[in-house]
């Protein structure tokens, strides 16, 4: 106990809101017993420890990565050396990656500006996917319409892409990305999907055209617009794995909620944190952050949304409700069997390996998810991704992997739907 508070105190000396001026590394982290666990828990609820948890401490049967500034590496790692605790190095240096991400996004920008092009096998800023968005609007204005749902805290628009072949709130499909600002797979992976569905409708693939003669689907593909744009201000850590949205909270040095913590389900419970320098911050009171209280009212105001399914990344995950507590929701069993089977559609394509699970079991406890938010509300179909990967790239998973990230998820998703457009309830 005592070498577990002198690391405390050591890497709180060393802690301060600095840009980046060493090598950060992501190391991989192996619990092997309930001790190391407790251990890696205390460790995160540290604000004042400067580490960034990637994944969480949840089991031994699950491994926790955490980014690590340069200023605190042989602390920790001197600390999880005395304490047997197992570790690898996963991305030993942060900034060449962070560079490299930086340095292809303004080239491909150039490219596009030259070509008046698109490049799906690209990240974008917020400005450019708007600007996608309504290019794909004036492209297919008999199926798409772009509706706008609400301002951010920074007086943002946020949009979703309306895929309909007529009718007013018809059965629907909410698929939302974006929600935690660093996961940039998910917006690019929305993106591509936004597109897919248009084209397919557009030369009649199967199952697009029988799906939206029944149903409406709707895309937010950017859920934290504030988020999203303040992760682009520089290829520093402290904007590049920036994950709540950018609102002021009651502390002058802290800024943000995690918006995957805001809903109102089972709002303040243990999976989420009172402290607004947390990453997982929950706010002040349910649904108090702007981007929520938008998905929330249209949702609401629709009525009739007959899946909910939200992209996250990463681990490689497919999961349902509940998160805020460890029982089987009352439909787990088709939930467990229908996720199991897109899984199988997914992992067709490129044989992509997804694990299955509660959000409970499979990540950590968490209150105030927007999953759980939809299932308590009665929408039954209720699913989170985690896309790639397992960890060698974690947030900073290459451009290159965007499209062939995109296709397998799409696969996934054409089940899902199918599955909920041929089980009306």
């Amino acid at each position: 106990m005592r070498l577990y508070l002198a690391v405390f105190a050591l890497l709180a000396a060393v802690h301060c809101e600095e840009l980046f001026n060493g090598t950060d590394q992501v190391l991989r982290i192996n619990a092997e017993s309930k001790n190391h666990i407790q251990i890696l828990k205390k460790l995160e609820r540290d604000v004042d420890s400067g580490l960034d948890f990637w994944t969480h401490a949840v089991s031994t049967e699950q491994p926790v990565d955490i980014r690590v500034p340069h200023s605190r590496l042989y602390a920790l790692k001197d600390f999880l050396k005395k304490n047997n605790i197992p570790f690898t190095v996963i991305i030993n240096n942060v900034q060449e990656l962070l560079v490299r991400e930086r340095e292809e996004m303004v080239r491909n920008a150039e490219v596009e500006r030259q070509t008046k092009s698109f490049n799906f096998a690209a990240y974008h800023d917020l400005e450019t996917i708007y600007k996608f968005m309504d290019t794909l609007v004036a492209s297919h204005s008999n199926l798409i319409s772009k509706v706008n749902i609400g301002s951010t805290f920074e007086d943002r628009p946020m949009y979703v892409l309306k895929f309909s072949t007529g009718g007013e709130k018809r059965p629907a499909i909410w698929i939302d990305a974006g929600m935690h600002a660093r996961e940039w797979i998910s917006h690019a992976t929305a993106v591509w999907l936004a597109d897919r569905i248009a084209t397919d409708f557009k030369k009649n693939r199967a199952p697009v055209p029988s799906i939206l003669s029944k149903m409406d689907i709707y895309l937010l593909i950017v859920a934290n617009p504030d988020g999203y744009v303040f992760t682009h201000l520089s290829f520093s850590p402290i904007n590049r794995f920036w994950r709540k949205n950018r609102s002021a909270t009651s502390s002058r040095k802290c800024n943000g909620v995690d918006l995957n913590r805001n809903w109102d389900a089972e709002f303040g419970g243990p999976g989420a944190s009172d402290d607004p320098c947390a990453e997982y911050y929950r706010g002040p009171f349910a649904q108090s952050e702007f981007e929520v209280k938008n998905i929330a009212k249209f949702i609401t105001s629709h009525s009739n949304f007959k899946s909910f399914m939200t992209l996250h990344s990463y681990m490689q995950l497919l999961m349902y409700p509940y998160g805020y507590i460890g029982i089987d929701a009352l439909d787990w069993p088709e939930l467990h069997d229908v996720a199991t089977k897109a899984k199988i559609a997914l992992y067709s394509l490129h044989g992509t390996v997804y694990k299955v699970g509660s959000i409970f079991h499979k990540i950590d406890q968490a209150n105030g998810a927007s999953l759980d938010w939809a299932y308590l509300r009665g929408i039954k179909y209720s699913f989170a991704f985690d896309l790639r990967d397992t960890g060698e790239y974690g947030f900073l998973l290459p451009a290159d992997q965007i499209v062939p990230t995109a296709k397998e998820t799409w696969f996934a998703l054409k089940y899902l739907m199918k599955y909920v457009c041929d089980h009306p309830y």
